[in-house]
């Protein structure tokens, strides 16, 4: 992933300013330093690769002699470097990278990104706690919560699977976490990693479970109007 985003400021894709504006406080950068690196970018989209102290200082308020030491920080701190390059007629030259500096952009938008995922599972997974204490009408018990966090944690269940195994339970009249569990052990078991497909299969063994029951007593004027799946019966 990181590699596919490199590769999206180096097409245009991103903007490397705008990126830049949005992140350089987290990256410990200032202001000053800021509009340098602005400056070595316009530069070099210019077709500059390397410009002089004097060509940056001319474009901003410091000095050459503090534009000069500014670039050898940021060379230091790994926000720049320095690569050799060879023109069409073989001629040695040098230029500046913002590559390091991409990269840490990148690496500071992956843990960004890495900090919001562990928000959601931790909401997701509270919500799972908040739903089953609703549904049960007490505190979970410890041994409860454990088995919760086993179904996330060990077997890897989505929290949404396991909301809607709870659902199953409740329609089914077996609220209790053996029965739930086996819910669970049975759509894993057959590949169930939505609401849709975990909607389907319950429907098709209520569908059997009612032709089972019209086979077992006949002389009933009807069926029961909702069969449920007795999942705890269910011989794999």
């Amino acid at each position: 992933m990181k590699d596919n985003i490199l590769q999206w400021f180096q097409e245009g894709n991103i903007t490397f300013p705008g990126a830049l504006l949005a992140n350089y406080k987290k990256m410990n950068i200032d202001e000053t330093e800021l509009v340098l690196l602005l400056q070595v970018h316009s530069f070099i989209e210019k077709g500059n690769g390397f410009p002089t102290p004097n060509d940056i200082s001319s474009r901003m308020t410091i000095s050459v002699p503090q534009c000069n030491d500014m670039l050898r920080k940021l060379i230091q701190k790994g926000l720049i470097e320095i690569q050799d390059g060879h023109g069409a007629d073989g001629i040695r030259f040098e230029k500046y990278s913002l590559i390091p500096l991409w990269n840490k952009l990148i690496e500071n938008f992956l843990l960004t990104l890495k900090g919001k995922d562990m928000e959601k599972k931790q909401r997701e997974e509270s919500d799972v706690y908040s739903t089953f204490e609703q549904e049960f009408g007490r505190p979970l018990s410890p041994f409860e919560c454990e088995t919760l966090a086993m179904w996330m944690d060990d077997d890897r269940h989505d929290p949404i699977i396991i909301k809607s195994a709870l659902r199953e339970a409740v329609v089914s009249g077996k609220l209790n976490f053996r029965y739930i569990d086996r819910i669970l052990f049975e759509w894993k078991k057959n590949g169930i990693k939505t609401i849709e497909q975990a909607k389907s299969y319950g429907r098709k063994f209520r569908q059997f479970q009612t032709q089972q029951r019209v086979k077992i007593d006949e002389e009933k004027t009807q069926t029961p109007s909702v069969p449920f799946y007795n999942w705890l019966d269910h011989k794999s």
